[in-house]
C-alpha cells in the first residue's frame, strides 16, 4: 500500500480516521507550544534559584567563617568556665522553628521554608553572667543569623532539586511530541489523504470505463440498427389499391342486398292471391266524423 514513508500509525483510511488525526495533531501542536513554554519558564525559575544559591552559599561561607570566630572568642573569654553544658541544661523547647510552604511556579509546587518565631524576643538565659557574657551573647547572634541562611540555603536547594526534576521530565515531554507524536501523526495524515485520493482516481477512471462502455455500446446498436434497415428491400406498393379495398369492401353488401331481393320475391310468390272485400258500414269517430276503412284478408 502507498503512503507517506516514516513511522505512522496503523489505521485504515477513512474521512473519519482523517479527521480524528487532524484533531490529535492540533492537540500535539498545542500542547507542545504549551510544554514549552512552561519549560522555558521553569528554566528561568532554574536559572534565578541557581544564582541564589551560588549568592547564598557564598554568604554562608563567610557567615560560618564568623560564627566559627565567635564561638572561639566566647570560649576564651568564658576561660576556664565551660558555657556549653550551661547552655544545654537551659534549653527545654525549640527556640527555633520552620513552617514548609509551596510555591507555584508554572504549575510546579515548589518547597519553601519558613520561620515561625522571632529568636530576638527569646529570653536571654544567665549564661555569662560571672564572665564573657557580652562575646557569648556575640556568638548566639552570629549562629542565629547563620541558621537563617542555612534554612534559606535549604529552600533553594530543594526547589533547585524539584525544578531540575521536572525541567527534565517536561523536556522529554517536549521532544517526545516534537520527533515522535507530530511526526507520527503528520505521516499517519499523509498516507490517509494518499489512500483517499487513490481511491479517488481508481473511482474516476472506473466510472470514465463504464462510460466509454456505454458510448460504445450505443453506437454498436446505431450502426447494427443502420446495416439492418439498408439491408432491408424496398416494396412497391399497387396503383389501384385504393379501388380495389373500395370495391373488396362493397362486395359483401351488394351481396346482401341481392339475397335480401330472392328471399323477398320467393314470399310474395308464395302467399296467396288477395281478394277485394266488399265495403263494410264505416264506423264514425265521435270526435270528428272520419270514416275508418276495414280491411280483411281471407
Amino acid at each position: 500500500m502507498s503512503g507517506g514513508g516514516g513511522a505512522r500509525l496503523n489505521i485504515f483510511p477513512t474521512r473519519m480516521a482523517l479527521t480524528n488525526m487532524k484533531i490529535k495533531l492540533k492537540g500535539a501542536v498545542k500542547g507542545h507550544s504549551l510544554l514549552k513554554k512552561k519549560s522555558d519558564a521553569l528554566s528561568m525559575k532554574f536559572r534565578t534559584i541557581l544564582g541564589k544559591i551560588a549568592e547564598c552559599k557564598e554568604a554562608m561561607g563567610h557567615t560560618m567563617r564568623t560564627a566559627s570566630f565567635s564561638l572561639a572568642t566566647a570560649k576564651w573569654a568564658a576561660h576556664p568556665v565551660d558555657f556549653k553544658s550551661v547552655v544545654v541544661e537551659n534549653v527545654d523547647k525549640a527556640s527555633f522553628k520552620l513552617k514548609l510552604t509551596s510555591d507555584n511556579v508554572a504549575g510546579v509546587h515548589l518547597p519553601v521554608f519558613e520561620q515561625l518565631n522571632d529568636n530576638s524576643k527569646l529570653p536571654q538565659e544567665m549564661t555569662g553572667l560571672a564572665k564573657g557574657g557580652q562575646q557569648i551573647q556575640s556568638c548566639r547572634n552570629t549562629y542565629i543569623t547563620a541558621l537563617e541562611g542555612l534554612v534559606q540555603l535549604a529552600s533553594l536547594q530543594t526547589a533547585f532539586v524539584t525544578l531540575d526534576h521536572v525541567i527534565r521530565i517536561t523536556n522529554r515531554r517536549v521532544n517526545a511530541i516534537e520527533y515522535v507524536v507530530k511526526p507520527k501523526l503528520e505521516n499517519t495524515i499523509q498516507y490517509i489523504m494518499t489512500e483517499l485520493d487513490e481511491g479517488e482516481r481508481e473511482e474516476f477512471y472506473r466510472l470514465k470505463k463504464i462510460q466509454g462502455k456505454k458510448k460504445r455500446d450505443i453506437a454498436q446498436k446505431e450502426s447494427d440498427v443502420a446495416a439492418a434497415t439498408a439491408a432491408k428491400p424496398p416494396t412497391a406498393k399497387a396503383p389501384n389499391a385504393k379501388a380495389s379495398s373500395t370495391s373488396n369492401t362493397s362486395t359483401p353488401f351488394a351481396a346482401a342486398k341481392g339475397d335480401f331481393s330472392d328471399l323477398l320475391e320467393a314470399t310474395t310468390s308464395s302467399m296467396p292471391p288477395m281478394k277485394p272485400q266488399q265495403e263494410a258500414p264505416s264506423i264514425l269517430d265521435d270526435t270528428n266524423g272520419d270514416e275508418a276503412p276495414l280491411l280483411s284478408f281471407d
